[in-house]
């Protein structure tokens, strides 16, 4: 679980990237969300994005997104998601 402060933190290194993946009307699966946590180990920092034809709740994306990477849900602003999770070999984000 991510504090607050860890949150914000996260939020502003999140601020300048762009979406890699984007999650559209035939929603989540099994491949992507393996694509979502390999992507996790290498930058652990990504955003998603929701595309204006999935008709599904973003919020309920965004956790089945999280829970099924093992990841943490930093944000959800509109129809995108940013997501963190610890690399165990690529560590490059040291929170606070």
């Amino acid at each position: 679980m991510l504090t607050g402060k860890q949150k914000r933190y996260l939020r502003s290194q999140a601020h300048h990237l762009q979406p890699i993946f984007q999650v559209g009307k035939g929603g989540t699966n099994d491949q992507i969300i393996r694509h979502i946590s390999e992507a996790l180990e290498r930058r652990e920092l990504i955003k998603v994005s929701v595309l204006n034809n999935n008709l599904d709740d973003p919020k309920e994306i965004a956790e089945e997104l999280a829970s099924g990477a093992e990841a943490e849900l930093v944000q959800l602003i509109g129809r995108t998601i940013v997501l963190y999770k610890e690399s165990r070999e690529y560590k490059q984000i040291e929170l606070p």
